[in-house]
Parts: C-alpha cells; sequence; structure tokens
C-alpha cells in the first residue's frame, strides 16, 4: 500500500487539483505571502482550533494579509516539529454525534500559522518577532499556571523560572546582557522581556489578547505585568512601564470551545477525509465562541467578520458561560457519576439529570444574571445542552469532576449567594452542590464506580473534604457546609441555604444508580 503524503502547501495543491472530499474545507490564506501580525504565546491545541480559526476566517472574508500568526510552543518543541515541515497547514477536525443517528465530521484547514518557534531554542526570534513594526498582537493561552501568580494575585517573585526571566530583563534593561539568546523560562517573563525589546526598537503600540480562562483576564495580566516590570529595579528606573501603560492595551476576552485530545480514530477519519497525514491535526466541536473586549492599541483581523464577538464589557458574557454552561457542566458531571454515567453525554441524555439541568438554569441560573444582559438566554441555555449531548466529544464525568474545591465558588456558589440576596432560596442550585457532597462522600470513601473502574476523589482539598465528608449522609449538608473550606461564613451560616442544601442531599441520595442501557 502507497503511504500518503505529509500536508504541505504543495500536497495541499495537488490534492485540491484531484479533487478534495466535500467535507474538508480548503484554507484561504494557503497560496498567500502573509506578513506576521500575531505572536501568539502557547501553540497548543485549543489555539489552533480557536482563534487561529477565528483569525483565517477573518482573512477570508476581507483578503487582508496582515494576520499570519507567529506560535511559541511552552513546554516542548513537538508542536514546532508538527508545523514546521507542513507550511503551518494543519487540519480540525470538526465532530458531532447526538446519539440519534445524527452525526457529521468537516475538516477545516487552517494556513494561517507561518512560523513556530520554541523559547528554550529559539527565544532570540520570538523577542524580534514581537518587537517587529509589522506585529500589532500578543495573544495568549498559556492556562492559569503559565502566569505564575501568587495567592494574593501578583507576581510569584519566589518563582525560580520567574526569577530567572526578571533577571535577564534587567540586565537587557541596563545594557549588560551580552545578547538577547538566553531562553525564557517563564511565558510570563518571555512576555514581559518581549515588552521591553517592542519599547527599545521603537516603542510602537501594541495588544496583548489574553485567552486562557481567567475572570477579567485581560486587566489581570495587564496588572501583574506592571507589577512584574515594577519589581525589576532596572526596569521601574526607566520608562518602559510609563510606554506599557500609555501603548500596550490588554483586552478582556471570553473564550468557549470543546477540545478533546486527538486519537489514532480521530487521525485515521482525517487521512481518509484528506488523502494525507498531518502531524498537526486537532480536535473539536462545531460550537466556537469569542467575545472580545473593543479596546485595541491599534489595527486587528476583522474577527467579527469571523463570529467572534466585539464589546465594550466582557463581563455578562463570562457570567453566562460561567453559571449556564459551567455550572449545569459540574452538576451533570456529579450527579451523573453517581447514577453510574461515563460520558456527560450520557448524563444529560438521561431524563432524570435532563430535568435537573433545566431547573438549575431556568429557575437559578438564569434569573441570577439578571434581566439586561443582552444576550439570549433561552438560546444559549438550548445550545449549552445541545453541546452537551455531543457524544462525539468524549467528556467523562469524573473528569469535569476533578477540582470542585475550586470550582463550585465561581460556578455555583455566586448563584446561590445573588439569588438569596434577591430574596429567593435557590433549591436547584442546591441540589447542584448537594450533587458535589454526595460525589465527595463516595469518592472519598472508595464506595464510587463509574464504568466498572473505582473512583477517587481528585481535588486540590481532597484530605479535608474527606475527613468533613467521612460518616452517614445524615448530617453530611453540614459537616461540608461548616468544616470543607469551601463556603464563605456568609453563605454557611444563612438557614435557608443550609435547609436547601440539606434537603437536596437527601433528594439526589434517593436517586439511586443507573446503567446507561437502563436509561
Amino acid at each position: 500500500m502507497t503511504p500518503l503524503p505529509r500536508l504541505d502547501r504543495r500536497t495541499l495543491d495537488s490534492l485540491v487539483a484531484s479533487g478534495l472530499d466535500p467535507a474538508v474545507r480548503v484554507p484561504a490564506t494557503a497560496s498567500r505571502d502573509l506578513a506576521t501580525g500575531i505572536v501568539h504565546l502557547g501553540i497548543g491545541a485549543f489555539h489552533r482550533a480557536h482563534q487561529a480559526v477565528f483569525t483565517e476566517r477573518a482573512a477570508a472574508a476581507t483578503g487582508d494579509d496582515r494576520w499570519g500568526i507567529h506560535g511559541v510552543t511552552q513546554r516542548s518543541a513537538s508542536v514546532r516539529d508538527q508545523l514546521l515541515p507542513q507550511g503551518g497547514l494543519y487540519g480540525v477536525l470538526e465532530v458531532s454525534d447526538d446519539g440519534r443517528g445524527r452525526a457529521s465530521t468537516v475538516l477545516d484547514l487552517v494556513g494561517s500559522v507561518r512560523d513556530v518557534s520554541y523559547p528554550a531554542e529559539d527565544t532570540a526570534r520570538v523577542l524580534a518577532a514581537i518587537a517587529a513594526p509589522t506585529t500589532h498582537i500578543v495573544s495568549l493561552t498559556v492556562t492559569e499556571k503559565g502566569y505564575r501568580r501568587a495567592a494574593d494575585g501578583g507576581p510569584d517573585l519566589a518563582d525560580p523560572a520567574l526569577a530567572f526571566d526578571l533577571g535577564v530583563l534587567a540586565h537587557e534593561i541596563d545594557g549588560s546582557a551580552t545578547d538577547d539568546r538566553e531562553p525564557s523560562r517563564s511565558a510570563i517573563g518571555l512576555l514581559v522581556r518581549a515588552l521591553a525589546h517592542r519599547w527599545r526598537a521603537g516603542a510602537e503600540p501594541l495588544s496583548v489578547v489574553v485567552c486562557d480562562n481567567l475572570l477579567d483576564n485581560g486587566p489581570q495580566v495587564e496588572a501583574l505585568v506592571h507589577a512584574l516590570v515594577a519589581a525589576c529595579p532596572a526596569a521601574a528606573s526607566s520608562e518602559l512601564l510609563d510606554w506599557i501603560r500609555s501603548s500596550v492595551a490588554f483586552p478582556a476576552t471570553m473564550v468557549d470551545r470543546i477540545v478533546p485530545a486527538t486519537t489514532d480514530a480521530h487521525r485515521r477519519v482525517a487521512e481518509r477525509l484528506l488523502g494525507a497525514t498531518d502531524a498537526g491535526l486537532v480536535v473539536a466541536e462545531p460550537f466556537r465562541q469569542w467575545v472580545i473586549q473593543d479596546r485595541f492599541a491599534g489595527p486587528r483581523p476583522a474577527w467579527e467578520l469571523a463570529g467572534a464577538t466585539l464589546t465594550a464589557d466582557v463581563t455578562p458574557y463570562e457570567q453566562t458561560k460561567l453559571r449556564l454552561l459551567n455550572g449545569t457542566h459540574s452538576m451533570l458531571a456529579y450527579a451523573g457519576a453517581l447514577r453510574g454515567h461515563t460520558m456527560i453525554a450520557d448524563a444529560v441524555a438521561d431524563p432524570v439529570l435532563h430535568d435537573l439541568a433545566l431547573a438549575l438554569i431556568d429557575e437559578d441560573s438564569m434569573p441570577s444574571l439578571g434581566p439586561d444582559t443582552g444576550i439570549d438566554l433561552e438560546a444559549y441555555r438550548d445550545s449549552v445542552l445541545e453541546r452537551f449531548a455531543n457524544a462525539a466529544i468524549g467528556h467523562t464525568t469524573v473528569q469535569v469532576a476533578m477540582d470542585g474545591s475550586q470550582k463550585l465558588p465561581i460556578r455555583l456558589l455566586g448563584i446561590a449567594r445573588d439569588r438569596l440576596a434577591a430574596g429567593h432560596v435557590p433549591h436547584a442550585a442546591a441540589r447542584a452542590v448537594a450533587a458535589w457532597m454526595l460525589y465527595v462522600r463516595a469518592a472519598s470513601s472508595s464506595t464510587l464506580e463509574v464504568g466498572g473502574a473505582p473512583v477517587a476523589l481528585d481535588d486540590p482539598a481532597a484530605a479535608r473534604l474527606g475527613n468533613a465528608a467521612a460518616g452517614s449522609v445524615d448530617g453530611l449538608a453540614d459537616r461540608l457546609l461548616d468544616s470543607s473550606g469551601v463556603f464563605p461564613a456568609d453563605l454557611a451560616e444563612d438557614d435557608r441555604w443550609r435547609a436547601a442544601v440539606r434537603a437536596g442531599v437527601t433528594e439526589l441520595d434517593g436517586l439511586g444508580a443507573v446503567t446507561p442501557a437502563g436509561v
């Protein structure tokens, strides 16, 4: 059997000439020379399936050739080694399956990535790319850990990698550095060094677009950058901070798309559709959302023509996602695992849990947002439940249930506090919290099995939670409200909330487990 060719621009031209499968979308930018307009730190699967797709489609809509992407890897050179031999080309395999015979697969080829660097070997090239006047945007998906923040949200100056980068920055500012090839050891340190290089190279304005799941992400990173420059004596005594304050914008964003791990089965599907191998393939659901604060220091792609929402205030969209999507996702994960469901798609197909999800959204989550969000909340609710039902994504209940002690305060407890403040008892939100409590008790006592496998509690506070949950179901709500460290005092001490959570524990404990075949 003749081996398939590897995807690159020449191979793509040949495949197009011979006729591609209708399910393959050819990139608008594949045959064009693009200037580097965006440097992206953290070119993992999410960026390739999200921001790069928006950028590709904006270029298709406008023909604007200024927005080639220079991707920067973080932990290894693997993405560089996947993409550079392909000229930056790769595919996004969009998969959908509602479990009722309606399935679709589309291979969306993306050509906007034109260069990839690995800072451990290519820091000088990254610094030069960000300093170049043709670069107008630095975007980031480096995960929350990549920002090296201390518990108070400021920079963790004791972090060795961050301290190293600040030391290099000091030498670059005062001119004692021999060259700029010293590898950066942290993403945020690399960003601050790059801003200093741009300032010294001519101080062209720049927009830093943070795409990680942090609330108010742009302003948070802006404050972090200011604090890092102020913490470096050489930088603080220069005019660098004044330039950053006046010429670098940090718009807030909200991003959403489910991007599961790419499997060998996905690769075989893509090869069958394309007729070539793709080392850079990523997988995604059809849905994608990008909300961006319209606060830029210079030019930007016409992302709104690709479906992005440009707005003065991202907050309503963040809160809608956290409460309608993330809060419901968590509830389905805990209750679904307790009912024996392995997959989120199975949980939302369970009529009992589907009704609980609808009640959470309709009775508490949507009312907690208030009447003036400017968002069609009912349409958003329907899209959320449809996305959860996509069996092709492969989200497991146990995977989503991780780290509940960190997720509950922002996903569910805010709903409860707002409803109580408005004079309403949030019974549906209390049931969701009760599902977490029962999950904690079962997982920490080694009595939970999902898909025939035992489930342990995966949470940074597992020991404390396990101790508080130990014992009978009677009193479980009170023990966790008082001793878990998750609930703020005003909520834990509210008798209305306490009674609702107790009732939720009793109700959900009586549901019992089912097997997917019995649903």
